[in-house]
């Protein structure tokens, strides 16, 4: 059963109304630390690692929808015995985030969506949009590593350079590699990945409703959202309100944080 996955979760503060936060590709959910924390006393949050990144368990395939099982199951067992929590979801976490939400409407009290629509992600094929195309790309260059002849973190960085030349991009994917005893590794499930990146790109057919507050939040300089998706968007979830968070591309969240955590705390505490 893909509710039996094991996911590693960190909690950040203990008090407050509850979030839970689900990253994207490649991601972990440290990536929320800053506005878990900016967030607090307000707020206690908890950072899923989704199936197959991070410290979470591998499955055999990628599938939205038993992610999105994995992680209410989770929830429910440990973070959500007081009621609904709110949800908060980028990219790749945000498909996740809008899937639990459809199946599993009374787990969520508020649905955050940032930088992703319910449709499947078109390939720009450059490097503001960041489709399919380019996530291809950055997988095919992690896996021409030769990890075995990897002795030091730089050694690694300096292998990318070629393939992935901006700094920022490769950081945040280095994040994944880890040093064991018998090595470094990947700690995101690259093959699978890799092999179901349409799934990923893609969207599950659903006729579900979610009928309460959703923030959809988009970068102004990518291309994620378009003027296409509002209809699917607001026939699935239409309590939708749009947000354009000026100056950010995809990763919204890192690259505009005051920002992001402020329109958190708006949407999050508002009544009704």
């Amino acid at each position: 059963m893909a509710e039996d996955v094991r996911l590693h979760t960190t909690r950040v503060g203990d008090d407050g109304e509850r979030v839970v936060f689900l990253h994207g590709l490649f991601g972990q959910g440290k990536n929320f630390t800053q506005a878990a924390k900016a967030l607090q006393p307000q707020f206690q949050s908890l950072l899923v690692d989704l199936p197959n990144h991070g410290r979470s368990g591998w499955t055999d395939r990628f599938d939205y929808a038993e992610a999105a099982d994995a992680v209410a199951a989770t929830v429910r067992a440990s973070y959500a015995t007081d009621g609904r929590v709110h949800l908060v979801g980028h990219s790749m976490g945000g498909k996740t985030a809008m899937v639990l939400a459809l199946r599993h409407p009374d787990l969520v009290d508020r649905l955050v969506v940032v930088d992703i629509s319910p449709s499947p992600t078109r390939d720009s094929g450059d490097d503001t949009g960041r489709g399919t195309g380019e996530f291809e790309h950055l997988l095919g260059a992690l896996a021409s590593v030769d990890l075995a002849a990897v002795t030091r973190r730089g050694e690694a960085d300096e292998l990318l350079v070629e393939k992935i030349p901006n700094p920022t991009t490769r950081g945040f994917l280095l994040q994944n590699l880890r040093q064991g005893d018998d090595g470094y590794r990947w700690q995101a499930n690259l093959d699978l990945l890799r092999r179901d990146l349409g799934v990923i790109g893609d969207w599950p057919a659903t006729d579900e409703v979610f009928d309460r507050p959703v923030l959809w939040m988009a970068g102004e300089h990518s291309d994620y959202v378009g003027e296409a998706d509002e209809d699917r968007m607001r026939r699935l979830f239409p309590r939708t309100r749009l947000l354009t968070v000026k100056g950010a591309g995809h990763w919204v969240h890192s690259e505009k944080p005051e920002a992001f955590v402020s329109a958190l705390r708006v949407f999050l505490s508002a009544d009704g």
